[in-house]
């Protein structure tokens, strides 16, 4: 059953959050998977087995982004709350607090480099922010509507937007101009990915078609296939560029091929809407979060074998004529003489295949002050009953947040 192991499989279940999962991220070292929440709570899953998981409580409405650090050693979460908040992913608990927008923000992204914050908001306006000086740069605005999603180029030169105006923005960040406006998207966009550029392109003008050229051939891959039968929440790029994992509210996780222009899988597992996918760096694993507060962490497995094998594996053949033929060619576009295959139907179980559910770490809610620095102390009373045994080392431990207020 060797092609049992080349299918996308469920390797973990995490439940502890208390309303719908709306954003999720892995670390780069793959050690710990964030996930943010409607129940206005940040966790941090540790892979480790029998391992605990922290559960940040701050922000006051929503959570709608989450996003590591290149290093791993922060968590940057936005939320309708209009603030952006650094998190140290450890039992330390510490945050930074930026207020952000004067309206609901609705992403939040590292440069590269990890020096630079990008944030996206309901107020019309992109901003950028320093994460070693903790403090807004600038700030761009030409949207006319709410904007749902930004990010940095791959090289950071660049910053992509797109909302509810139907627009997608490119953005020169040594200039603060943008110098391309893509508007004959249809319906609205609510988020995407930068694609790395091909070695052929060396201009920034090449680079710039390229990136958004790319993005808007898989929107429409996603899209206009039809593979899904209600709206699409998120979807995400697997590293390699060949690959793309939608969310829908249909309860169902699509895997689409991108060289081939078609839908390889259908996964299930969620009870009721999927709002969220995210592949990690290295694209083995992929986790999604739904409207039953669960997050499911899949192994990819489909992506460790050649691309040729994968398609003579799952393709079904055009011709009873012996080799060769054109099924038998590596693709470099979609067949569209050929009778599209069905995708493959993978319903798990929807059990801990490795333990049961991590126990949880509360770490308080922040209690805020006319001070620029507040200090908290976390008791057994800010725990609930059934955490309460694991945390009893915590009690009384000082942990710190720090505040910064801007005014815009």
């Amino acid at each position: 059953m060797a092609s049992v192991m080349e299918d996308p499989t469920l390797e973990r279940h995490f439940r502890g959050h208390k309303d719908a999962v709306t954003c999720a991220d892995f670390s780069p070292n793959r050690k710990q998977l964030a996930s943010g929440s409607a129940d206005k709570s940040l966790m941090i899953w540790n892979m480790a087995p029998k391992a605990r998981a922290f559960r940040f409580v701050g922000h006051q409405d929503v959570i709608t982004g989450v996003h590591f650090s290149p290093s791993g050693n922060l968590v940057a979460s936005s939320s309708k709350d209009r603030t952006v908040r650094l998190w140290t992913p450890s039992m330390k608990g510490e945050s930074t607090v930026f207020k952000a927008h004067t309206a609901a923000v609705r992403s939040v992204a590292f440069s590269h480099d990890g020096q630079r914050l990008v944030t996206a908001s309901d107020d019309k306006s992109v901003k950028v922010w320093s994460v070693h000086r903790r403090c807004f740069i600038y700030c761009l605005n030409q949207h006319t509507n709410w904007v749902r999603c930004a990010r940095f180029s791959p090289d950071g030169r660049l910053i992509a937007s797109c909302g509810d105006d139907h627009c997608v923005r490119l953005w020169d960040t040594s200039t603060k101009h943008c110098i391309n406006c893509f508007s004959d998207c249809k319906g609205i966009l609510i988020t995407f990915s930068m694609l790395e550029p091909t070695a052929t392109c060396s201009t920034l003008s090449c680079r710039c078609e390229l990136l958004v050229l790319c993005l808007l051939c898989c929107l429409f891959c996603v899209h206009c296939a039809s593979v899904h039968s209600a709206g699409i929440n998120s979807f995400s790029f697997h590293p390699s560029n060949n690959y793309v994992i939608s969310g829908s509210s249909d309860s169902t996780i699509k895997i689409l091929d991108l060289l081939e222009g078609r839908l390889i899988y259908t996964l299930h597992g969620h009870k009721g809407a999927v709002i969220t996918v995210a592949f990690s760096r290295a694209g083995d694993l992929f986790a999604s979060g739904g409207a039953d507060g669960q997050v499911l962490m899949w192994r990819t497995n489909f992506d460790t074998k050649s691309y040729k094998d994968v398609l003579r594996q799952h393709s079904q053949r055009s011709t009873p004529d012996p080799s060769p033929h054109l099924s038998d060619i590596h693709p470099r576009g979609r067949h569209l003489h050929h009778p599209q295959p069905t995708a493959i139907q993978i319903n798990p179980t929807v059990a801990d295949t490795q333990s049961t559910d991590p126990r949880v770490i509360e770490l308080g809610q922040a209690v805020h002050s006319t001070m620029t620095y507040a200090v908290m102390l976390v008791g057994p009373e800010q725990v609930s009953s059934t955490d309460r045994a694991p945390v009893t080392d915590l009690c009384r431990r000082v942990s710190f947040e720090v505040v910064v207020p801007f005014f815009l």
